[in-house]
C-alpha cells in the first residue's frame, strides 16, 4: 500500500503494483508487439517488389517505431492508462495525482522504454523500480505516472457490502428510489466495499460526498444525524431487496405460465436476514422492522470439573454488542 495525494488534496492508499505483475504484464505485452513486428516487417518486406530498396528502408523503420512507440502510447491513451498486458494482469497507470494518464505521459513512458526495455534490456528499469518505494521506472519518473493495481478481488465486487440497519429500516421501506442511477449505486457500494481501507478521514468526507448525492435524488430524506456509512447501507439494502422481490415475482409469473408451481415443491423463499451493519450505541426503532440476526448461544454455568468460558469484557461494535455487552449475572450466564 502506499498514499496518494488527489488534486482536491485527499490522501487515499492505493494498491501499487510490483515487480512481478509488472514483469508479467510487459512480457505479454512484449509478445503482442513482437507478433505485430513480425507481421509489420514481413508487410513492408513485401514493398521491394514494386518500390526500390529506400522505400522499403523507411517503410520499416517508420512500422518499428510505430510498434515499439505507439503501441504503449496509443493503449494507454485510449484505454485510460491499460495496455493488453495490463489488461490482462489487471494493472493501470495513472498519474501521481490519481487522475488518467494524459497523452504527453503516455509518450514520454513510451519513449523511455525504448530506451529502458529494446536498449538496455530493461536493466535501468529493474534497478529504477528495486530502489523506488513505488516500484516506479524511469518512464514512471519522468512521466509523473505511477503503476497501480486495477482489479478488485471478487468478493469485494459480488460479496454482499450493504446490510440494512435496523433503526433505518422503517425510513427505508418508504424510499423512492427511481431516480437512483446505476453508476452512483456503484460508486456507493464500491465505498462500503473498501470502507475499512480508507484514512478515517477520507472515509468521511469521501462518505459524506456520495451521501449528499445519494440523498439528493431520493425521498424523503433520511432523519437527522445518520452516518454516511450506515445511510448508504440503508439505501442499498433496501435496493437490492426490491430487485430480488422483482426478480422473484417475474419468476413466480413465468412458472405459472408454464403451469408449474410457482415456487417448486416447497414453500416461497424468503431472503435470509444479513447481520446489520455495526452501529455505535443501542438500535433505535421507529416502526415495525425485518428479522435481525439471530440470537448469540447463552453463556451458562459450567458443569462441575469443566473450564469457565465468558464473553470479553469489551464486545466492541457489532450485531451482538447488545447482547454481549449485558453485565453478566453472578451464575456467569
Amino acid at each position: 500500500m502506499a498514499e496518494l495525494v488527489t488534486g482536491e488534496a485527499v490522501a487515499l492508499d492505493i494498491r501499487v503494483a510490483r515487480l512481478a505483475s509488472r514483469g508479467c504484464a510487459f512480457l505479454l505485452d512484449l509478445i503482442f508487439q513482437v507478433v505485430i513486428l513480425y507481421i509489420v516487417v514481413y508487410v513492408t518486406a513485401m514493398t521491394s517488389l514494386v518500390a526500390d530498396e529506400a522505400w522499403t528502408i523507411g517503410l520499416t523503420l517508420v512500422g518499428t517505431v510505430a510498434v515499439l512507440v505507439g503501441y504503449p502510447c496509443v493503449l494507454e491513451t485510449l484505454l485510460r492508462g491499460r495496455t493488453l498486458g495490463k489488461m490482462a494482469v489487471g494493472l493501470r497507470v495513472v498519474g501521481d495525482d490519481g487522475g488518467p494518464v494524459r497523452f504527453r505521459q503516455a509518450l514520454v513512458r513510451a519513449l523511455a522504454g525504448v530506451i529502458e526495455f529494446w536498449t538496455f534490456y530493461g536493466s535501468p528499469a529493474l534497478i529504477t523500480s528495486f530502489c523506488n518505494r513505488r516500484g516506479k521506472r524511469l518512464g514512471d519518473l519522468f512521466a509523473g505516472t505511477i503503476v497501480i493495481k486495477d482489479r478488485a478481488p471478487a468478493a469485494a465486487l459480488f460479496g454482499p457490502v450493504a446490510v440494512m440497519p435496523p433503526q433505518l429500516a422503517w425510513w427505508a421501506r418508504t424510499l423512492e428510489i427511481s431516480m437512483l442511477s446505476d453508476e452512483l449505486a456503484m460508486t456507493a457500494r464500491q465505498y462500503l466495499s473498501r470502507f475499512w481501507e480508507l484514512l478515517p478521514e477520507v472515509r468521511d468526507s469521501l462518505g459524506q460526498r456520495i451521501a449528499s448525492q445519494v440523498v439528493a435524488v431520493i425521498s424523503p430524506p433520511p432523519p437527522p444525524g445518520v452516518r454516511p456509512e450506515i445511510l448508504l447501507s440503508a439505501v442499498l439494502a433496501e435496493r437490492r431487496y426490491r430487485e430480488e422481490v422483482r426478480l422473484a415475482e417475474r419468476r413466480a409469473r413465468r412458472m405459472r405460465r408454464l403451469g408449474l408451481p410457482a415456487w417448486g415443491p416447497g414453500p416461497a423463499p424468503v431472503p435470509a436476514p444479513v447481520p446489520a451493519m455495526a452501529v455505535a450505541g443501542p438500535p433505535m426503532h421507529y416502526g415495525p422492522v425485518r428479522p435481525g440476526p439471530p440470537a448469540p448461544p447463552p453463556f451458562s454455568a459450567p458443569a462441575p470439573g469443566q473450564p469457565q468460558f465468558l464473553p470479553p469484557q469489551n464486545y466492541g461494535a457489532g450485531p451482538y454488542q447488545n447482547v454481549l455487552g449485558l453485565p453478566r449475572t453472578p451464575d456467569g450466564s
